[in-house]
């Protein structure tokens, strides 16, 4: 009968009570907890676009990705620097790798042997050796300047017919068959230097007296011929080349020698030595004087 017991006895059932109230209002806001994750969850399948923050608009096609480039930008990549204008057959030198128009690469190798971007030396003797067509290239030129290939055909017809010639057709790689059981040929070089022509000379002009007439500048100053040659073959070489007047001496300076019609190139460079060899040439100076009367 002590009323503190009535009163002890009445707390375990509030507690209850209490927690059986907040567990069901924790119920309910986890029920509208899951409500909300599924509205959200039904948004986001809805609308991809909305689960990276982007719109419909955001997402571009390939099409859209793709950027214009001016040909202005590649233009420094496709000109020949000796001629300024794009490339035609377009030609590049082995040993350097810069790329020109075949025919002022070719032009331009008559009068020296180095590369006209990188004075590199292409060859001692022949630099025509070492240059090779970069067909690759070529079409990405054609490809890229509109109209360029078509332009260049009418020019080559119309050069060759206003001078009768025929019109060369261009070369169509041909199928190679299948050898049947042959051991197959290793090809040497197309180019071959003869064993007889075993000496190399460099000729260099240091000027002309007055009076010696006109006469045409040496094309070539790198030749190729035999160590039995004589002097008196360079002096019928040179007066061929240069179109010489009868009149016109020719005098030969291999170092400080003044050299005579009948010494051999072989002999020349046993007696004077490697102070007449630069780069593995003999080098021969010529002058043209007025002979005497």
């Amino acid at each position: 009968g002590a009323p503190s017991c009535s009163g002890s006895r009445s707390l375990p059932f509030e507690f209850e009570r209490s927690r059986s109230e907040s567990s069901g209002d924790e119920d309910d806001e986890e029920d509208d907890e899951e409500e909300e994750m599924e509205e959200d969850d039904e948004d986001l399948e809805g609308d991809p676009g909305s689960r990276f923050g982007m719109d419909d608009g955001d997402l571009d096609s390939d099409e859209d990705r793709e950027s214009m480039i001016n040909l202005a930008e590649l233009t420094p990549y496709i000109l020949c620097s000796i001629c300024k204008g794009y490339f035609i057959d377009a030609t590049t030198i082995t040993e350097c790798l810069h790329t020109f128009c075949k025919s002022c690469i070719v032009r331009h190798f008559y009068y020296s042997n180095r590369c006209p971007k990188c004075n590199i030396v292409v060859h001692q003797t022949q630099p025509l050796y070492n240059i090779r067509l970069d067909r690759q290239l070529q079409d990405i030129v054609y490809k890229l300047v509109v109209n360029l290939e078509e332009r260049e055909k009418k020019q080559m017809h119309e050069f060759y017919k206003e001078r009768g010639l025929e019109v060369p057709k261009p070369a169509v790689p041909q199928s190679v068959p299948a050898n049947r059981g042959r051991p197959r040929k290793v090809l040497g070089s197309m180019f071959r230097i003869p064993p007889e022509l075993d000496i190399s000379i460099l000729l260099e002009f240091i000027g002309a007296n007055e009076g010696t007439g006109n006469f045409k500048p040496l094309e070539k100053k790198f030749v190729r011929v035999s160590a039995e040659a004589t002097i008196g073959h360079v002096e019928k070489f040179l007066r061929r080349k240069m179109d010489l007047h009868p009149a016109c001496q020719v005098d030969i300076i291999c170092g400080d020698h003044l050299l005579e019609h009948y010494q051999t190139l072989r002999e020349i460079r046993q007696a004077i030595g490697e102070s007449a060899v630069q780069d593995g040439l003999l080098v021969l100076h010529y002058g043209l004087v007025l002979s005497p009367l």
